[in-house]
């Protein structure tokens, strides 16, 4: 028995994580340009900004799952973060006061520009745009808070 160690094969769970990856690298520029799609198409159809920031949160939190917190922390610091939350919501705030600026009432959008109607629509890509970054800079903040804390123990 005092012989040479026998080597070692590379385990199962090493390929998986490999193929894991690749996949994820493959996948995350299309969920992120789904997230932009939803994004932009939710002034026409379902979706919007809500929704599209989940799904960025979410691909986010996909990327955090595979290459790491450490690593996902490097691409979101925490003030970056914190910059774009206050941003979504001073952008959701600042159009809903143009609103009242311009003579109109908060979140009235049609008085925003010289056509009603085209007030409406740049509105409403505004307040959105404000919803998604907020919503995708909490799902994201949320998960590092909570995956953080197994560190702390």
């Amino acid at each position: 028995r005092g012989g040479a160690a026998k080597p070692t094969r590379p385990s199962m769970a090493m390929n998986q994580h490999a193929v894991l990856r690749v996949v994820t690298k493959l996948l995350m520029p299309c969920i992120l340009l789904f997230a932009l799609y939803v994004q932009f198409h939710g002034e026409f159809g379902p979706g919007g900004g809500f929704q599209a920031g989940v799904i960025f949160g979410v691909g986010f939190v996909l990327y955090a799952l595979i290459f790491g917190v450490g690593a996902a922390r490097q691409v979101a610091p925490p003030g970056a973060l914190r910059g774009v939350l206050a941003g979504g919501v001073l952008l959701f705030t600042g159009v809903g006061i143009a609103g009242v600026l311009r003579g109109g009432g908060f979140l009235n959008y049609s008085v925003l520009n010289e056509d009603p109607l085209l007030g409406q629509e740049m509105g409403i890509v505004l307040i959105e745009f404000g919803v998604g970054t907020t919503v995708a800079a909490a799902v994201i903040t949320l998960f590092l808070i909570f995956a953080g804390q197994e560190q702390k123990e």
